[in-house]
């Protein structure tokens, strides 16, 4: 890590908190999943559901969450169970007291930038739980929206594609988007958070390494 790359992630999490976004840097998932935990503690939550990451996931705090018998997990991804009941704990993670997930992008100047299939890990950042938690690697750092929506397009959406076998989209094939109509596409839905309402009701979490897609 060079003092070059601490520096343009400790300005990122400055312009997250200008836009009264709660933002934390941290050195590594290990720091993120402390973090995480620690505030899963002090809110206190009687329900908490997660959007899928592989940053989030990476961290350790899934596995914590479905160990913890103190409270009420609504786990949308446990594959024992069908497509269509997943999907149904899905929606009733809108009204969870907390949410965890990561995000696609973020830029320097202090937004955030999804683009989802489903929207169940979106819908929920945007209103409903009391408390989220965004998770985010430094490699996901942007300059500015046009960066963010170049980046989900060349790698985190192609990328995200790859790791789902059986997916029949042209970039799965190619790993370059060609904004297709598949029924497979993940590309449907698109959010950015421009300023966080109430304050500090979302805090973001950086990690100043590179993790996820």
């Amino acid at each position: 890590m060079t003092n070059r790359t601490a520096e343009k992630t400790e300005a990122c999490a400055a312009a997250l908190r200008r836009h009264r976004f709660e933002a934390e840097v941290v050195k590594d998932a290990e720091a993120a999943f402390a973090l995480m935990k620690a505030v899963v503690e002090a809110e206190n939550p009687q329900l908490v559901s997660f959007g899928d990451s592989m940053t989030m996931r990476g961290t350790g705090i899934v596995e914590w969450l479905r160990s913890n018998g103190r409270l009420t997990l609504l786990d949308g991804f446990d594959a024992s169970k069908p497509y269509e009941e997943r999907l149904e704990i899905r929606r009733r993670a809108l009204l969870s007291d907390l949410f965890i997930t990561g995000v696609n992008a973020v830029t320097e100047q202090g937004t955030l930038h999804w683009l989802d299939k489903v929207g169940n890990r979106i819908a929920p950042v945007a209103f409903g739980p009391r408390k989220v938690i965004i998770v985010a690697g430094r490699n996901k750092i942007v300059a500015d929206r046009d960066e963010a929506e170049e980046r989900i397009r060349r790698i985190a959406a192609p990328q995200n594609v790859a790791r789902h076998p059986g997916f029949r989209t042209p970039c799965a094939k190619t790993g370059v988007c060609a904004d297709c109509n598949s029924q497979d596409r993940i590309c449907n839905t698109r959010m950015e958070m421009l300023r966080c309402w109430p304050d500090k009701r979302v805090l973001v979490i950086l990690i100043d390494e590179d993790s996820g897609l």
